[in-house]
C-alpha cells in the first residue's frame, strides 16, 4: 500500500507540473512573454522574419507548437514578425567587405553568412556574390549573405573546398560556378528539423566536405532545406 501510495503521489506531482502550450501567434512580444511567464515557462524571441500576414511586433511562429504538453519551466522559442518587407536590398557586388557591411547596417538589415572564394587579384577583399540579390522582393529574413574574394584557397591545379553549410543555396551555387566547378543534379532536399522554420534553400550538408581539394572535374552535391 505504501508503494502504491508513493506511485500515485508521484503521478499527481508529475501531471501537476505539466502544462499545455497555448498559441502565442498574433500576440505582441510583450503579451507573449507575459503569458509565458504566467504559465511558468521560459520564452525567448530567437528570430525575426518579414511577414505580409502578421503585423510587425507580433509573434509569427513558436516552438513547441500550440497543444504540446511540456513540463513547467520549459523553454519556448518564438519568432517575431517584422511586417511586410519594406527595405530595398542594396547591390553589394564589387564593394569592399567593410564598405558592404556598413551599407547593410545603414539599410537596417543584418549581415548574414560571409563565405570566401578564391578569385582574381582585382576582386580580393571585395564582394563577388550576394543573397538575396540586389532589389529582391519577398525576402523572409532581414539579412544578406555575401561571398568575398580571397587569394588563399587555391591549391595546385584545384581549389580547397570552402565551408558551404549554413549558406543560402543561391550564394553557394554562385561560388561554385564562379570557381568553374560542376553542381550535381538534382540537389537533394532534406526536411527542416527546426520547428521555428528555417529559411528554404539553406545548405545543410555538402560533398565534398570543407577542406577537400576539388577541380573542374569534381561534382559538388549540396543538401538543402525545404
Amino acid at each position: 500500500m505504501a508503494l502504491a501510495s508513493a506511485i500515485l503521489t508521484m503521478r499527481f506531482a508529475i501531471h501537476g507540473s505539466e502544462i499545455t502550450i497555448p498559441s502565442f501567434k498574433g500576440l505582441t512580444a510583450d503579451e507573449a512573454l507575459n503569458k509565458a511567464a504566467n504559465l511558468g515557462v521560459d520564452m525567448t524571441i530567437d528570430n525575426r522574419f518579414y511577414s505580409a500576414e502578421i503585423p510587425a511586433g507580433r509573434i509569427l511562429a513558436q516552438s513547441p507548437a500550440a497543444g504540446t504538453v511540456v513540463r513547467r519551466e520549459w523553454h519556448v522559442r518564438a519568432t517575431e514578425s517584422l511586417g511586410p518587407q519594406l527595405v530595398e536590398i542594396p547591390n553589394l557586388v564589387g564593394q569592399p567587405q567593410r564598405t558592404a557591411s556598413i551599407q547593410v547596417r545603414r539599410a537596417g538589415l543584418e549581415l548574414g553568412g560571409v563565405a570566401q572564394l578564391s578569385t582574381g587579384e582585382s576582386s580580393i577583399g571585395a564582394v563577388i556574390a550576394q543573397d538575396p540579390a540586389a532589389g529582391a522582393a519577398g525576402v523572409e529574413k532581414p539579412s544578406i549573405s555575401i561571398v568575398v574574394g580571397v587569394a588563399s584557397l587555391q591549391a595546385g591545379n584545384g581549389f580547397v573546398m570552402p565551408k558551404l553549410i549554413g549558406q543560402p543555396y543561391q550564394a553557394a551555387e554562385a561560388m561554385m560556378v564562379q570557381a568553374g566547378l560542376k553542381m550535381a543534379v538534382p540537389v537533394v532536399e532534406a526536411p527542416v528539423t527546426n520547428a521555428l522554420g528555417q529559411s528554404p534553400g539553406i545548405v545543410v550538408d555538402q560533398k565534398p566536405a570543407a577542406g577537400y581539394k576539388v577541380d573542374g572535374e569534381s561534382s559538388i552535391e549540396l543538401t538543402v532545406s525545404r
